[in-house]
């Protein structure tokens, strides 16, 4: 009879994974990319920031071949989240809307791409410091997190 468990990953032998976010912006910051939103996720992003959809989508969102996405804004760190805030805690880069941030970023280290290996993983801490430290994630608790990358 064959194991119906399901495949266990790298970080099961580890026990899971510890992140802990030391607000660098490292992950809001860099070369041109993406964060893409829903439809949910602009309504909430539009109501926090008690404007409509509409103009929401107009100042803050922009079409790609992915889908709509937030827009970034030039800094001298590169490419910066048009939410990310470096001025109201000197020193530390926060994400303006963190309650309503979007899905990918609330599932940030947890991502496919970083979690194809152990090796994927550490070049990813090569720009987060905070991969590696703090609450360890538990296997469960990773899978859930790149299910809703998914979604």
């Amino acid at each position: 009879m064959a194991d119906a468990s399901p495949e266990r990953e790298w970080f099961d032998e580890r026990g899971g994974l510890r992140f802990a976010c030391t607000q660098c912006g490292n992950c809001c910051s860099g070369s041109p990319g993406y964060v893409l939103v829903s439809v949910e996720e602009i309504r909430a992003l539009a109501m926090r920031l008690r404007i409509d959809e509409a103009e929401f989508r107009s100042r803050y969102t922009k079409r790609t071949a992915l889908g709509v996405s937030l827009v970034e804004t030039r800094t001298e760190h590169g490419l910066d989240c048009v939410f990310l805030d470096r001025e109201a805690k000197p020193g530390k880069a926060i994400c303006g809307v963190y309650e309503d941030r979007p899905g990918q970023c609330r599932t940030w280290p947890f991502w496919g791409i970083n979690l194809k290996s152990e090796r994927s993983w550490r070049n990813a801490a090569q720009t987060c410091p905070g991969m590696g430290k703090g609450t360890l994630y538990p296997p469960e608790e990773i899978r859930i997190q790149r299910a809703a990358e998914r979604e």
